[in-house]
């Protein structure tokens, strides 16, 4: 009796977000497995499995095939998520086991349809026979009807959410839960601690561009100089043009704002670019215009 209790709790049907979940984790992990596979051969020369790729790959899967379908009645991404397939053809409501026939197909279709569609394009890429091309219109015809029946499938999946692929709805299997499910206890405190550190990212991104960080730190600068006691000679060495006001070196072409001060030509012209409203890191003065120092500095200054 809790032997068919457990079975008729078995076959509750799937959410449609765990089937499509399940499915990308099986696309995940043939992509790593035929990475982890391809990493083998980086030493070799390039193109060694190139003309045999679909038949690698055909090789691969079914070796998944085997410890996935037929010997789990799952896939990989289904067993995650404690999924497997149920024979939905049997008349009895209790679960019940893919069949031989069916384990058979559902390779022919994933994995052998894949496979001739891979080999097929190529064996009759180059070919320009009249035949040969007749098979393979036919052969495109046929992906093409067959992708447009998948399309017209996972529609009616969104409705009903029965039968995720095309091939699951021709074979008669459906995905359900291998055991019964119990509610999960969730903590959030590390979600609501996520979306505050998110939160709190945008609106720093958003309020960053609208600080003028360069005319802040010219200002900052201009408070805290006056306290250091270099105000006085900084001054008068700005005055007698030796020092540029804003990197400090000997100024390279002299020019001025309109104020005492001195600055390189190739640094107040930067900064005026890069804020219209820039000001003199020494005084606060704005820039009226940028002059040319009047009067010459004799080269043997620098010696002093």
């Amino acid at each position: 009796m809790a032997s068919s209790i457990g079975n008729e709790k078995s076959v509750n049907p799937v959410l449609r977000i765990s089937q499509l979940d399940a499915l990308e984790l099986n696309k995940a992990l043939e992509q790593l497995v035929w990475s982890q596979f391809t990493s083998c051969f980086h030493g070799f020369k390039p193109g060694v499995l190139a003309h045999f790729e679909p038949e690698v790959k055909a090789f691969l899967c079914l070796i998944l095939w085997k410890f996935t379908i037929y010997s789990k009645n799952a896939t990989v991404g289904q067993s995650i998520l404690n999924i497997q397939y149920k024979n939905n053809l049997s008349q009895t409501e209790k679960y019940q086991p893919l069949s031989k026939h069916q384990k058979l197909w559902y390779l022919i279709f994933t994995v052998g349809g894949r496979w001739l569609e891979e080999r097929c394009y190529d064996l009759f890429s180059n070919r320009q026979q009249q035949s040969f091309c007749k098979i393979k219109s036919c052969i495109s015809f046929g992906s093409g009807l067959f992708k447009l029946c998948g399309l017209v499938n996972f529609l009616i999946f969104l409705r009903k959410g029965s039968f995720a692929t095309l091939t699951e709805r021709i074979l008669g299997i459906r995905s359900v839960f291998c055991k019964p499910q119990s509610v999960r206890q969730i903590g959030f405190e590390y979600m609501n601690r996520e979306l505050l550190w998110h939160g709190f990212a945008e609106f720093l991104i958003y309020l960053l561009p609208l600080v003028n960080v360069q005319k802040l730190k010219l200002k900052i600068s201009s408070w805290c100089l006056p306290i250091a006691g270099l105000s006085n000679s900084e001054n008068t060495l700005a005055a007698q043009g030796r020092e540029c006001s804003l990197c400090g070196e000997w100024p390279t072409m002299p020019h001025t704002i309109g104020c005492p001060h001195v600055f390189c030509y190739y640094c107040i012209k930067s900064n005026f670019l890069f804020d219209m409203y820039f000001t003199c890191p020494k005084c606060g003065s704005e820039v009226h215009s940028i002059q040319p120092l009047r009067y010459k500095i004799e080269m043997t200054e620098l010696r002093v």
